[in-house]
């Protein structure tokens, strides 16, 4: 009899599990069932980022709608979507109407129906027994049993899988400052809820309002009130005081090659010596951008600096001390966030033209130190004095110390030893390089794989990136690549992953980046056959299998050049062909 399928058991259904689930579908050689698990159901294909609920049409991508792709090497695929296949019956004007382009903004609330027709493409052209099961509940512990993974629910349900791979998302930061404040209805804790979004839209339009941030959030928060018609004060306050910036019109990403930053010492020399130097070289950098590539907007010469010198920052990083480290990423994580990302003109113009021409909006510099009851109003007291509102919005941001999160999975990892904080970073946890979780020896704690935010540590000190690159969409398309592909190396029988690795062959690698890519399965098994003719040995598979999963992870390039150089179709199949009419983008 053939044996059971194998399953992999997806803890979180937003983007990273989502994207997980379909990377596993689409890669999968052999029958392999895929359970996908998602404690709260309106989370289902989208997450906190951006589901219904908890996101007015209002509140847009920060980034362009060009970007947001789930397939990096697909890089038109959500603007083709968006503007040929999505069902807009309910969307309100201007959406409804709207041409997406790849510069231009898109609601962040349509994002959950473009990952769930992905997700069913994935199944309906999935390899014959790979199946997707979708589970309402909350995964509360996992623990290895003779090499596999015995999974418990809430209600102290149980399954047992051959890999898990966690994929939670973001975990809240509690607001120490406001615990005396946090359930009173002039508070708004999380402003990405449904209950968030009702009393912000419920506001008075002549009401004193306290915004805690002045980054994204507190901008979507912002610009949601000022397009409602609020004509009341609102005070944005952060320790840093930085605001975002606006990506030109015309704005696509793009790698330049610059010398790496020239910090390189016999010894290291202490954090003052290391900012020094870091900024110098910065400011040079930047100069040399702005001469050698006049056709760079300012606007976005940092973001291409700090794109640059990713590859040279884990060698530096290697230099500095731990707590140093800790302290540098506290004091500059905001000035990096800024730096490294911009947002889109929908968000961002509104916003300022409420700072600049009117005065409506001020930003205070300054740390909160407690919110407290005013008698009906709430008092933030800040180091730079106190600010009384009518209702108080707080973007306190998320927890990436592990150590503190409010989750009974992680805690429970976590006291068993199997996750271990980022020791370097104390941000998110331990894992290796194909996002195997590590435990308090070192070692992998079981056949468990990790995605999206906990990696935010592993990410700046492996690959130099910093601000929201270290969870965002970018990194989340890579670990869905690299996890799923890891996966299917270790479970299935085509592949033999205890040979020593071999050279690949190019041809090779070029047609298992094609069958990974590929979206049909008709296209998939054509590709196979040429595979197996080509390398019918399952030791050799394997190693053209890693080498393949390195070049769509290829983070020198831009997607769209990514594209090109792994010589894809112009339009991948299973997709909707586009004509490219005006305002529309060839793929």
């Amino acid at each position: 009899m053939a044996s059971a399928p194998r399953k992999v058991v997806v803890v979180g259904a937003g983007l990273g599990g989502t994207a997980t689930a379909i990377r596993l579908l689409q890669f999968a050689r052999e029958p392999v069932d895929v359970v996908l698990v998602e404690r709260r159901p309106e989370y289902r294909n989208a997450g906190v980022a951006y589901h219904r609920a908890g996101n007015h049409w209002h509140h847009v991508f920060n980034i362009q709608a060009g970007r947001m792709a789930v397939f990096r090497e697909d890089v038109d695929d959500f603007v083709r979507w968006a503007n040929h296949e999505a069902d807009r019956t309910g969307w309100p004007e201007p959406w409804r109407g709207r041409e997406f382009t790849e510069s231009g903004p898109a609601p962040r609330r349509i994002y959950p129906d473009y990952l769930a027709d992905r997700l069913a493409q994935a199944v309906r052209e999935a390899t014959p027994g790979a199946t997707l099961t979708q589970v309402d509940g909350e995964v509360v512990d996992i623990e290895p049993v003779d090499g596999r993974s015995q999974v418990t629910f809430h209600d102290d349900g149980q399954l047992t899988a051959d890999h898990v791979v966690i994929a939670t998302g973001l975990e809240k930061r509690r607001p120490v400052f406001a615990e005396s404040v946090v359930d009173h209805p002039a508070f708004v804790r999380d402003p990405y809820s449904h209950h968030g979004i009702e009393r912000i839209l419920a506001l008075t339009p002549e009401a004193e309002v306290a915004v805690v941030g002045t980054l994204l959030s507190a901008y979507d928060s912002a610009a949601l009130l000022l397009r409602r018609g609020h004509t009341g004060r609102i005070h944005m306050i952060s320790r840093s005081g930085l605001t975002l910036r606006t990506y030109p019109s015309d704005h696509r990403h793009r790698v330049l090659t610059l010398p790496p930053p020239e910090l390189r010492a016999d010894h290291y020399e202490g954090r003052d010596t290391l900012v020094r130097r870091f900024r110098a070289e910065w400011d040079r950098a930047c100069a040399a951008v702005a001469r050698d590539h006049p056709d760079v907007s300012p606007v976005v010469v940092t973001e291409r600096v700090a794109k640059s010198w990713e590859p040279h920052l884990p060698e530096v990083l290697r230099r500095v001390p731990s707590a140093d480290l800790r302290a540098l990423l506290d004091s500059y994580g905001s000035l990096l966030a800024t730096l490294r990302v911009n947002a889109v003109a929908y968000t961002t113009e509104i916003v300022d033209a409420a700072m600049r021409d009117t005065g409506q909006i001020t930003v205070t510099t300054a740390k909160v130190e407690r919110v407290e009851d005013a008698g009906g109003r709430l008092a933030v007291c800040t180091s730079a004095g106190t600010i009384e509102a009518d209702l108080v919005i707080s973007n306190f941001g998320r927890e990436s110390d592990y150590a503190r999160v409010d989750s009974p999975l992680w805690s429970a990892l976590l006291r068993k030893g199997m996750a271990v904080p980022h020791h370097r970073t104390g941000r998110g946890v331990e894992v290796d390089e194909q996002g195997t979780l590590l435990g308090t020896d070192g070692r992998p704690a079981g056949p468990l794989s990790v995605i999206g935010s906990p990696r935010e540590g592993d990410e700046i000190v492996r690959n130099g990136r910093t601000g929201a690159f270290t969870f965002n969409l970018a990194a989340i398309k890579n670990h869905s690549v690299g996890v799923a592909a890891a996966v299917l190396r270790q479970l299935e029988s085509c592949y033999d992953h205890h040979a020593a690795p071999e050279i690949p062959d190019p041809e090779a690698v070029r047609l298992e980046v094609r069958r990974m890519a590929a979206r049909t399965r008709a296209e998939r098994e054509d590709l196979i056959g040429q595979l197996d003719t080509l390398i019918p040995n399952p030791a050799h598979r394997c190693a053209v299998n890693a080498a393949a999963t390195a070049r769509l992870n290829d983070l020198s390039v831009t997607p769209r050049e990514l594209r090109t150089i792994l010589g894809l179709s112009a339009t991948p199949s299973g997709t909707a062909e586009d004509a490219t009419p005006s305002g529309r983008l060839p793929a």
